[in-house]
C-alpha cells in the first residue's frame, strides 16, 4: 500500500491530507510552525493506517478477518478489540438489535452502485440466519463468532480512528486542530481567535459539492450518515445502503441524511446511524438523546 501526505499552509493553518480508510483524510492545525504541523500529520495519518490494519475486513491479516475465519472457535482479544466489540454490544442494546455488526454478510446480496438491480428475496432470506449479535458471545479476552457468521467495523472503525488521532494529537499540541476522515470529525476546541471551526454540511439532495450550510462547531465529534452515494433507483424508488438486520433489506422512511454532533466522533457516528435505522422514528430518537443534529428528508 503506498502512502504518502501532503501539508499545504492555507492563510491561517495548515492543512495535511493523506488517504485511509478507503477515502480522504484531512487535518487542520492552528500553528505556525511547519515542523510541528508536518508531525501532527505524520501522527494522525500514522495512527489512521494502524487502525486500518488492524480492523479493516478487506485485509486478510486483520484481526476481524482471524475473527471471521475462527469457525466457532474462540478468539482471544486484546483489549483495544475488546473495547470495540463491547462499544458495538452496547450499540445492539441502544438500537434495539438494530445496530448489528454481524449483518454485514448482506453486501454479498446488495450492491449499493446506483443502479436498479434489486435482489431475490430468497437471496436476502438464505443470509438472515448468519445475522445476530445476540448469537455471539463476549466474554473479558474473548469472543466467540458461530461458524459462517461475520463481524465488520466499518460502523464504527473510521469513526474510532478520528477519535484515536485526536486523543494523539492532544497530547502533544495545545492548539486548536480539525481531525476529518471522509467527513466525520473531530474538533479540538476554539481557534486561536477565539472562534469556532466552520464546518460544511453537504446536502444528499444535489448531485453536485454544494454544501446544505455551514456550521460553527467549537468543540466535539461530528459524522453523517446518509444516501448520498450509496444507493440503488428502481421504478422511481430510492432504496438506501442503510439495512435493517432484522428484514435485510432498506429501512423505510429514513432521512435522506442525518448529522449528528456529540462529545465524540464515534459517538455521533453511532447516534446519526442508529438514527437512521430509526426510519420514520429518526428525529423522535434523536430529540430523546438530546443532541445537535440536522436532519434532511
Amino acid at each position: 500500500m503506498r502512502r504518502e501526505t501532503t501539508l499545504v499552509r492555507q492563510a491561517d493553518y495548515w492543512a495535511g491530507r493523506f488517504q485511509a480508510m478507503g477515502g480522504p483524510c484531512e487535518i487542520l492545525i492552528e500553528t505556525r510552525a511547519h515542523r510541528k504541523a508536518a508531525a501532527t500529520l505524520e501522527l494522525a495519518a500514522a495512527e489512521a493506517w494502524r487502525i486500518e490494519e488492524k480492523f479493516s475486513r478487506y485485509l486478510s491479516d486483520s484481526v476481524v478477518q482471524c475473527i471471521n475465519r475462527s469457525s466457532g472457535v474462540p478468539v482471544h482479544l486484546d483489549s483495544e478489540t475488546a473495547r470495540l466489540l463491547s462499544y458495538a454490544h452496547e450499540c445492539h442494546a441502544l438500537s434495539n438489535g438494530m445496530f448489528d455488526i454481524t449483518s454485514g454478510v448482506l453486501r454479498r446480496a446488495w450492491k449499493f452502485d446506483g443502479s436498479d438491480r434489486i435482489p431475490e428475496q430468497c437471496v436476502i432470506d438464505d443470509l438472515l440466519p448468519l445475522i445476530g449479535w445476540e448469537k455471539t458471545a463476549l466474554a473479558d479476552d474473548s469472543f466467540t463468532l458461530p461458524a459462517g457468521m461475520e463481524i465488520d467495523l466499518g460502523g464504527i472503525g473510521k469513526e474510532y480512528a478520528v477519535d484515536r488521532a485526536a486523543s494523539l494529537i492532544e497530547q502533544t499540541m495545545p492548539q486548536s486542530f480539525v481531525v476529518n476522515f471522509g467527513g466525520d470529525l473531530l474538533v479540538s476546541g476554539t481557534r486561536e481567535s477565539g472562534k469556532p471551526w466552520r464546518i460544511g454540511l453537504d446536502d444528499p439532495n444535489l448531485s453536485t459539492e454544494d454544501g446544505l450550510g455551514m456550521i460553527q462547531l467549537a468543540g466535539g465529534g461530528l459524522a453523517t450518515s446518509g444516501d448520498a452515494r450509496r444507493f440503488l433507483l428502481k421504478d422511481g424508488v430510492r432504496y438506501s445502503h442503510i439495512l435493517n438486520p432484522k428484514t435485510g433489506w432498506p429501512v423505510v422512511k429514513a432521512p435522506r441524511s442525518v448529522t449528528v454532533v456529540a462529545d465524540s466522533c464515534i459517538e455521533a457516528g453511532v447516534l446519526s446511524t442508529v438514527a437512521m435505522l430509526k426510519g420514520p422514528d429518526a428525529e423522535t430518537f434523536l430529540e430523546s438523546e438530546g443532541v445537535r443534529y440536522w436532519s434532511v428528508r
